[in-house]
């Protein structure tokens, strides 16, 4: 198995790899070509197929695991492959585990991790809407524990979700601590609940792309609507204790113009906008200098709207 992060330039491979995007082109002169996303769990390359017609390209579509044969070359200072044979592989032939970018953390751990936080959650009904989901729903926690947190921004990776949002409970657990007037247990429900829509907003992998349910309404709405369920299966649940909760999951954005369909209006909102910020934009920053060596400025950027430089530690 060569992993696409051990790639150098004029080398010439032969690997299996998942073929992530396929989309046909032309050239100037009207030329047919195929342009590949493949990938494994270290990245993505982008892949030329420039004689599509060729007797040793077989036929393969988008998600199919395919062998690839062709040369690494450099273009625009990213490498990429110029592909000359490809041949679709069967099961057995791949370790699907090693196609699928994945945390490097134990998500085991983590999640026993997070457990111990609904432990401290004392009031009773928020508590239960806690349990409802990430102790009795079996199939919710399989699916949280495996699943990412984004297509591509930040913890766009097989327990991502997870671990973005055991991160997002650390940093309440030090406001709840440092700001009396903060309540701890809507501020850590809401941190555990608040992005508990993506596991319906996006496809498992190797997919990992916007459902129907996730382009129509957004995980935001969606796990609103997911509290509710929780919320109507809760004998006498407090109608006011339902809307803060709520509230903190409609406002965690922050800005209209993020998706968020109000602004926080609590403390525990803004806490918590605060605390997914952090750590959207640092996991953000540390997928941007990984494997960056130095300390090379790595040219202006759209989410931090400034150009970006990697200190040596």
């Amino acid at each position: 198995m060569r992993y696409i992060n051990t790639l150098h330039e004029g080398e010439t491979i032969r690997n299996v790899y998942l073929c992530k995007g396929k989309r046909s082109a032309e050239t100037r002169n009207g030329r047919p070509y195929d342009n590949l996303i493949l990938q494994d769990k270290t990245g993505t390359l982008d892949g030329k197929v420039w004689d599509p017609n060729s007797g040793g390209i077989a036929d393969y579509d988008e998600l199919d695991f395919i062998e690839v044969y062709g040369e690494i070359i450099s273009y625009n200072n990213n490498l990429q492959m110029n592909i000359k044979q490809i041949r679709k592989v069967q099961e057995g032939e791949y370790i699907a585990a090693d196609y699928m970018p994945t945390t490097e953390k134990s998500t085991d751990g983590m999640y026993e991790e997070l457990l111990g936080y609904i432990k401290k959650v004392d009031n009773q009904y928020l508590r239960q809407v806690l349990d409802y989901y990430f102790i009795k729903d079996e199939t919710f926690i399989r699916n949280f524990k495996g699943h990412s947190a984004a297509k591509t921004v930040h913890h766009g990776f097989a327990g991502g979700l997870l671990e973005h949002t055991l991160s997002v409970v650390k940093f309440c657990d030090y406001m709840a601590g440092a700001y009396p007037i903060l309540n701890k247990d809507l501020l850590f429900t809401a941190a555990i609940c608040h992005d508990i829509g993506k596991t319906k907003e996006l496809s498992s992998f190797p997919e990992n792309d916007y459902t129907d349910e996730g382009q129509l309404l957004g995980h935001i709405v969606i796990g609103v609507e997911m509290i509710g369920d929780a919320v109507r299966n809760i004998p006498d649940f407090p109608e006011k204790l339902a809307n803060e909760l709520k509230h903190c999951i409609v406002a965690h954005h922050g800005e209209l113009e993020y998706g968020s369909p109000k602004k926080p209006a609590l403390a525990e909102a803004m806490a918590l906008n605060l605390a997914d910020n952090a750590d959207a934009k640092m996991q953000t920053l540390t997928e941007l200098f990984k494997d960056k060596k130095g300390n090379d400025w790595l040219g202006y950027n759209r989410l931090f709207e400034s150009n970006i430089r990697k200190t040596v530690i």
